[in-house]
């Protein structure tokens, strides 16, 4: 298999959805705690990146196996692995190595940091492959949104903070004679959701959006999403005020002292987002207007990496 086709499989250009929430986090990190570890940083990488990657050939390779139409919207092309006949031992034996590549890192990485991240790293595991996998996954039921947007807004954010800080400082689970203590900084753990909110509701639309794009071919094949509940009126409004609700971690932002004027310009991006919004509404195509969502994620997320490195460079 060439380079070219492994990087289709995988979907490589879907990845930003998991890498600019492991940056914010880690930005966050260094404004909130003036903290980094280049060791953990690299762990998390490489673990996160290898598991991303794998969700997406797994979900391919299950959409491959369990299509029941499978001609008149683009079948033959749209999914890598019928478009280029990859062989499915050579599909399996991708995501095997895959997920040994984002274990091992993990395993590294809980020795380097302790059982917290064993314990909610599992569970992103876990969820990861239920996403795309088993007799209902969670990508063919009508809470894809919510789990994908708090999986990969929050706790990889999350994630990627607490990496880089001392355990007091945020969250520290010890275990004393058999006996779990958990402490938890509750203030700080609500700023961290807070300046995740961006995040949640971005990858959350983007979900959504995929989910518009794909409702007829959805009933087709037996996928009941959301949009396929609450009807494609309902779902667009909703994904109009996801966007709105995306900027209430201005506030959490201004409490932790982020300068006045860069909120301003954080709220610059609603010029561009709701134009994409307007462009989406008009039309709802994978090939035309999907990237619209991604575009927005992008925007809205990756604004505030470079605010939260000016906010650093001012400190």
């Amino acid at each position: 298999m060439t380079l070219g086709r492994f990087l289709q499989l995988v979907e490589i250009k879907t990845k930003v959805a998991s890498m600019i929430p492991f940056l914010m986090g880690t930005f966050y990190a260094l404004y909130r705690f003036h903290a980094f570890n280049g060791i953990h940083f690299m762990l998390m990488l490489v673990s996160l990146l290898s598991f991303d990657m794998a969700t997406t050939a797994i979900n391919n390779y299950y959409d491959y196996k369990k299509a029941i139409k499978t001609e008149g919207y683009g079948y033959e092309t749209h999914n890598p692995i019928v478009k280029y006949g990859m062989r499915e031992r050579t599909v399996v034996g991708i995501i095997a190595v895959l997920l040994i590549l984002a274990v091992g890192a993990g395993i590294l990485l809980v020795a380097e940091t302790g059982w917290l991240i064993f314990f909610i790293g599992g569970l992103s595991f876990c969820v990861g492959i239920l996403y795309s996998f088993g007799p209902i996954p969670i990508s063919r039921m009508p809470l894809g949104e919510l789990f994908s947007g708090l999986f990969m807004g929050f706790v990889i954010l999350f994630l990627s903070t607490y990496i880089h800080v001392p355990g007091s400082e945020l969250v520290e689970l010890a275990f004393d004679h058999g006996i779990a203590h958990l402490n938890i900084q509750i203030l700080e753990v609500l700023l961290l959701f807070g300046v995740s909110i961006p995040a949640v509701l971005a990858i959350a639309n983007i979900m959504l959006a995929n989910n518009i794009c794909d409702m007829e071919d959805d009933v087709e094949n037996r996928r009941y999403t959301l949009p396929v509940y609450i009807g494609k009126r309902n779902a667009l409004r909703l994904f109009r005020w996801i966007y709105y609700s995306a900027y209430l971690d201005v506030f959490v932002l201004f409490y932790l002292g982020v300068h006045p004027i860069l909120l301003l310009l954080l709220l610059g991006t609603l010029i561009p987002v709701n134009r994409h919004v307007n462009q989406f509404e008009k039309l709802q195509t994978k090939k035309d207007t999907f990237v619209l969502a991604v575009k927005n994620f992008v925007i809205m997320n990756a604004s505030r990496i470079v605010v939260y490195g000016i906010a650093i460079w001012m400190a």
